[in-house]
């Protein structure tokens, strides 16, 4: 998924926007991480019939992206 497309079909919810931010602090994330917990995000939200990607969404994406990189 390039760039374009993440901004097409990874909307989110104003809640889940904030989360992503405040992760991407937290945690020091990158900017390559942040695109692909959006487009974990848009998986988890599709297996669940979301059209927009809510907050519980993201933090299971995040929770496997840590779970990867060791980061507690």
């Amino acid at each position: 998924m390039k760039t374009r497309h993440i901004k097409k079909y990874c909307k989110l919810k104003p809640d889940a926007q904030s989360l992503l931010e405040n992760a991407m602090q937290k945690l020091g994330l990158s900017a390559r991480a942040y695109a692909r917990i959006l487009k974990l995000s848009r998986t988890i939200a599709d297996l669940d019939s979301s059209e927009e990607i809510a907050s519980h969404h993201i933090s299971e994406a995040i929770q496997y992206r840590t779970l990867d990189r060791g980061v507690f």
